[in-house]
């Protein structure tokens, strides 16, 4: 099983020169400790996301990292031009000599869509629409595309992606009709929630992956040439009452800033559509499994217990979340490193 990353890169109360510089060390020592990727997320307008621009962030990492991949998860494609994407996934790819892994979606949150002039009700439409339109755009050296929102006609791509013919194309989804599409496309998959719900979203995702024969973009490091993953906040360190106290307000401050925009700017009629895909409280979390934290033992008990469950060969652990401190996260990426991965990476 392989292991990567998952950051929001919140607000953390902390000067955001500050947060980004610890972010980075953070996840150059990831690359040290040989994690597979690290995937960010996009949200805008939101103390959730302080990056909403994830590809600025990105090339950052480019250039300070060596072998650990990145990528969004995802991409709002509906806010995107699929040219100008394409040009900007390009120039990531050779800025990393090949690293990028592109995760796309529509967006959860209406507000956010809202906010950047975007019907929610017609998102997923212009979603389908801009994916299809960025694959081929990717893929050509002169490309033409006619869709109902996106038109384009000989267009030379003088920038052109270093992996042949594309990047890997990833979708995360907490609902049945996402999980159902993503094995359609042949996409690798990351999921989250509580267990049952996580489970329910995999199994919806393999059923239509079998239907269609195959991933469209095969990675041989994971079995079946398809990454599943699903996300989890964990926390390390020597005991159990020690992680939780580490985890306990950071994961808290997470919470309030998956609802801040509900909680703060909601429209009526936004006001029942927004899921927030965790649980109401820190104990909520623990006792559903979207937060794993105590001892390595501890971690290592509920991590082969969630995979048995889940039936995943990628855990995409969020170690670094909230108002954390980096000296906390640092300790648990470390004990997390030495203690925690050698134990799991057969399962």
């Amino acid at each position: 099983m392989k292991i990567g990353l998952f950051d929001h890169i919140e607000n953390t109360g902390r000067d955001l020169a500050t947060t980004f510089d610890e972010r980075i060390r953070f996840i150059q020592a990831a690359d040290d400790a040989g994690f597979y990727c690290v995937h960010l997320a996009e949200h805008h307008c939101s103390p959730l996301n302080m990056v909403p621009v994830p590809g600025v962030f990105m090339g950052a990492l480019a250039r300070v990292t060596k072998q650990i991949r990145f990528g969004p998860l995802v991409y709002l494609l509906p806010l995107y031009s699929p040219l100008r994407l394409a040009e900007e996934i390009c120039m990531l790819d050779h800025l990393s000599n090949g690293r990028i892994e592109v995760g796309v979606g529509r967006g959860v949150s209406p507000f956010e869509l809202g906010f950047h002039k975007i019907d929610h009700d017609k998102s997923r439409d212009i979603f389908i629409d801009a994916f299809a339109c960025l694959r081929e755009a990717l893929s050509k050296d002169l490309f033409s595309y006619e869709g109902p929102n996106f038109s384009y006609k000989n267009v030379p791509m003088a920038l052109r992606p270093l992996q042949q013919p594309t990047p890997a194309f990833w979708y995360g989804s907490s609902n049945a009709v996402g999980s159902t599409w993503a094995g359609e496309q042949g996409l690798h998959f990351a999921s989250n929630g509580p267990v049952a719900r996580a489970k329910a979203n995999i199994d919806t995702f393999k059923e239509a992956l079998a239907k269609r024969g195959g991933p469209a973009y095969p990675k041989a490091e994971f079995p079946g040439g398809v990454a599943i993953g699903v996300t989890r906040q964990i926390v390390v360190a020597d005991t159990d009452e020690e992680a939780r106290r580490i985890a306990r307000e950071p994961a808290e401050r997470h919470i309030k800033h998956l609802n801040w925009l509900r909680d703060n700017h909601a429209a009526p009629e936004f006001a029942n559509r927004l899921v927030v895909p965790v649980g109401g409280t820190f104990e909520d979390n623990l006792k559903e499994g979207t937060v794993i934290a105590g001892s390595p033992r501890t971690v290592i008990a509920e991590i082969e217990k969630q995979v048995g469950q889940l039936g995943i060969n990628y855990l995409i652990s969020y170690l670094f979340f909230g108002s954390m401190s980096f000296s906390d996260a640092m300790r648990s990426l470390q004990l997390f490193k030495t203690e925690v991965m050698p134990k799991i990476s057969h399962l």
